[in-house]
């Protein structure tokens, strides 16, 4: 929320002035979905984190050893990690909303930024998680914050690609968070579009199946080591 006020405060001059900047009603309203997707990006490395942290303390030890089913212990994990990230959703939109912004796409288009980020945050907690279970480190989790960070403002999260030249815009262009947060991103800014909710929902939700699937088997792993 500080970054989305400092962005918002040095660039709310931005649309209209520009050149190449896309036509919205506000630099709030463009650049609240770069902040949902910052928020669950953190959320999701902390669940990773908080699961190491589990490892290393013992606690998951004591879960396997208990009658709790062992798919549970992963589940349980992976779906915090998801209801922190729609809470974080709602709550930002909600701030967001409250300061001026507008969803023009209305409830729908919340809807959509919600199963997107949601989405999102599965497969970053899913990825955290297996981190966790490869290392058992909470600093080695933690550790991956600065590739996230860089991911992101290597990315259109914060300013549109219309507007970058270079090497920078080349990266941006390939970079996956580019059109997973434009495709948030324009059902806020715009009608609900059903194109870019479908890219963002193919990159959100491959990327969630591939971490799920790896957290499965890094589980099956170390339960096969520890046995």
């Amino acid at each position: 929320m500080v970054l989305l006020a400092i962005f918002t405060g040095s660039f709310g001059a931005a649309p209209g002035n520009v050149p190449g900047f896309p036509p919205v009603r506000g630099f709030l309203d463009f650049a609240v979905a770069g902040s949902v997707l910052q928020g669950v990006l953190i959320g999701g490395t902390t669940a990773g984190a908080a699961f190491a942290t589990d490892i290393e303390g013992g606690f998951f030890d004591r879960l396997v050893a208990s009658p709790v089913s062992r798919a549970a212990i992963l589940t349980g994990r992976l779906a915090g990690g998801v209801v922190l990230g729609i809470l974080q959703t709602l709550i930002f939109l909600g701030i967001a909303v409250a300061f001026g912004a507008r969803i023009q796409s209305g409830v729908l288009g919340v809807v959509a930024v919600v199963v997107l980020a949601s989405l999102l945050a599965a497969a970053v907690g899913g990825l955290g998680v297996v981190l966790a279970l490869r290392t058992g480190s909470a600093e080695a989790v933690q550790g991956t914050f600065p590739l996230f960070f860089a991911l992101l403002f290597f990315s259109s999260a914060f300013f549109p690609r219309e507007t970058m030249t270079g090497w920078f815009k080349q990266v941006a262009d390939v970079n996956p968070i580019s059109h997973l947060v434009e495709s948030m991103r324009d059902q806020v800014v715009a009608d609900l579009d059903v194109g870019t909710i479908a890219v963002g929902l193919g990159i959100a939700g491959g990327l969630a199946v591939l971490a799920v699937g790896a957290s499965a088997r890094a589980l099956h792993r170390r339960l096969g080591g520890a046995g």
